[in-house]
C-alpha cells in the first residue's frame, strides 16, 4: 500500500495470490469450497459442474438402497454437505440427513430430496444400471432399482446446493437441505417430523421438492396449486370361515365366497356413498385362498390400496371398507375379519401463493412454454407431511424422458416405461440441467435480498 492509502498494482497481485492460496488450502484441508463472487447465471456454471454431477448421479444410480436401509447413501450426502460447508446431522428419522447453512438475514427454505430405492430388477441394459441384490423383509433375495427417480432427486438438489453455497452473494437467509429416507413406504417425512426436524433446525418459511416425470420432455417443469397428489392407505383384510372338502360346502363356511362379494361390495363405496366429485380408487391389488381344488380353506386375505383426497373422504373410506367387510362375513355367518390399516401416507397439497410466486420466475429461467399445470394424480408422495405441519410446500415435476424417446413410443404404439417400471431411466443431462436451473431460481427468489 503507497503514503496515499492505495493498493499498487504489485501489492493487489500478491494480496490476490494470497487470499487464492489460502481458499486452496482452506480447500485441501476441509473440501470445503470458498465462496464465489460475482453473479455467474446457473446456465455458466452448470456448462462445468454437469459432468462432475453426471457421474455422481451414476454412483447412486449403481448402489441403490432400500426403504430403510439408506446407510451408505445418506452418507455420501452427508460426506457432500459438509464439503459444500454445511453443518450436518446424519440419523434424523432413521437414515435422514439435515444440513444448514446460514448466510445473514431472511427466510428460511427446506429443500428436500429423497434416497430409497425400490425393489425392482433392472432392465434397461444401461452400462451403469445396477446389479444389486439383497434379501427383503421377508428374506427373499430382491433386485434393487432407483426406478423412480431418487437418485435424480439427490443429484439435482446437490447441483442446486453447490450453486448457492459458492454464491452467497446472491442470497439471504438459511437453506436447510434435507436427504429423506424411506419415501416409497411413505414412513420418512413422518419420521424426520417425529424425531424433531422442525424443532432441532431452523423451522422454514418454505419447502420445495423435485420429481421426475415419466411422461413429461425434459426441458419441461409442472405442478399444480392445492391437491396435487392423494392420500395413500394400504388395507389388509382376512376373512376367516370353516374350511372342510369341496365336495361338501354345506359343511363349511367358505372365505373365498365370502371375498368374492366383498371384492363387488367395495366398488359401492365410489358409486353409491361417496359424492361423485371427490376423487377416491379403491383397488383390491391381491386375493389368496386356499391351497387345492378340492379344499375350502380357513382364511382369505385380500389386500388394497386406497387413494383419497381430502381427510374427510379417507375417514368416509376407510370406515366404509370396515363395514362392508363385517357385514359380508356376518352375511354368511362368519366371525368378523381382520383388518388393518398401514402405510398411511397424507395428501399432497401445493401452496397456491407460492405456487403463484415461482410461476413467473421458473418461466423467466427456462423460457415460455416450459411451465405448465400438471393433472391432479393418485399417487401418493410423502412430502405433503410437511405442508400438513404448516409448512407452505412446493413440488415440481421435472421432464425426465427426451422428446426423441418418447416420439418413437408414440410411433411405436407403445406406452414409455412408466416410474417403478425395471425400463425407466431419465435422460440424464437434460433431466439434471432443467432441475437444477428451476429449483436454483426458485430459491433465489425466495432468499432474495433486501434492496
Amino acid at each position: 500500500m503507497n503514503k496515499s492509502g492505495r493498493m499498487n498494482a504489485r501489492s493487489l497481485t500478491r494480496t490476490v495470490g494470497l487470499a487464492n492460496g489460502c481458499w486452496s488450502f482452506f480447500f485441501l484441508l476441509t473440501g470445503a469450497l470458498p465462496p464465489a463472487s460475482g453473479a455467474e447465471p446457473v446456465t455458466d456454471w452448470l456448462k462445468k459442474a454437469t459432468p462432475e454431477l453426471t457421474q455422481f448421479y451414476k454412483s447412486l444410480h449403481e448402489t441403490p438402497e432400500l426403504s430403510h436401509e439408506e446407510e451408505k447413501t445418506a452418507a455420501k450426502m452427508a460426506e457432500q454437505l459438509r464439503k459444500l460447508g454445511f453443518t450436518v446431522t446424519a440419523k434424523v428419522g432413521g437414515h435422514g440427513v439435515v444440513g444448514v447453512l446460514k448466510n445473514g438475514d431472511g427466510p428460511t427454505l427446506l429443500l428436500r430430496a429423497d434416497m430409497d430405492g425400490l425393489p425392482v430388477v433392472e432392465e434397461t441394459g444401461l452400462p451403469y444400471a445396477s446389479q444389486v441384490e439383497v434379501r427383503d423383509a421377508r428374506g427373499a433375495t430382491v433386485g434393487v432399482m432407483h426406478a423412480c427417480g431418487h437418485d435424480m432427486h439427490m443429484t439435482m438438489l446437490l447441483g442446486t446446493l453447490e450453486y448457492l453455497a459458492t454464491h452467497r452473494d446472491q442470497w439471504s437467509g438459511t437453506l436447510v437441505p434435507i436427504f429423506q429416507p424411506a419415501e416409497e413406504k411413505g414412513a420418512g417425512a413422518q419420521a424426520m417430523l417425529d424425531d424433531g426436524l422442525f424443532r432441532r433446525f431452523p423451522r422454514p418459511n418454505y419447502a420445495l421438492a423435485l420429481h421426475v416425470a415419466a411422461d413429461r420432455p425434459t426441458g419441461q417443469v409442472a405442478w399444480r396449486a392445492g391437491y396435487a397428489m392423494a392420500n395413500v392407505d394400504s388395507v389388509d383384510i382376512v376373512v376367516h370361515g370353516k374350511g372342510g372338502h369341496g365336495a361338501y360346502p354345506h359343511m363349511t363356511i367358505d372365505p373365498i365366497v365370502i371375498a368374492a362379494k366383498l371384492v363387488l361390495d367395495l366398488q359401492t363405496i365410489a358409486s353409491r356413498e361417496v359424492k361423485p366429485i371427490d376423487p377416491l380408487v379403491v383397488t383390491v391389488g391381491s386375493i389368496h385362498g386356499g391351497t387345492k381344488h378340492n379344499v375350502i380353506g380357513d382364511d382369505c386375505t385380500l389386500q388394497l390400496t386406497v387413494r383419497s383426497y381430502t381427510p374427510e373422504v379417507r375417514k368416509q373410506i376407510l370406515d366404509a371398507i370396515e363395514r362392508k367387510a363385517n357385514a359380508a362375513a356376518a352375511s354368511a355367518g362368519a366371525p368378523k375379519p381382520d383388518i388393518t390399516v398401514s402405510d398411511g401416507t397424507p395428501a399432497l397439497a401445493n401452496d397456491a401463493d407460492l405456487a403463484k410466486r415461482l410461476e413467473p420466475v421458473v418461466r423467466k429461467e427456462l423460457g415460455e412454454g416450459k411451465v405448465e399445470e400438471s393433472e391432479p394424480s393418485m399417487g401418493g408422495e410423502d412430502f405433503g407431511a410437511y405442508g400438513r405441519a404448516g409448512v407452505p410446500i412446493l413440488m415440481i415435476a421435472v421432464g425426465a424422458v427426451d422428446q426423441a424417446r418418447l416420439t418413437k413410443h408414440e410411433t411405436d404404439g407403445t406406452l414409455a416405461p412408466s416410474l417403478h417400471s425395471p425400463l425407466f431411466y431419465p435422460n440424464i443431462d437434460g433431466t439434471l440441467t432443467t432441475g437444477v436451473r428451476t429449483l436454483t431460481a426458485a430459491s433465489l427468489d425466495l432468499l432474495a435480498k433486501k434492496k
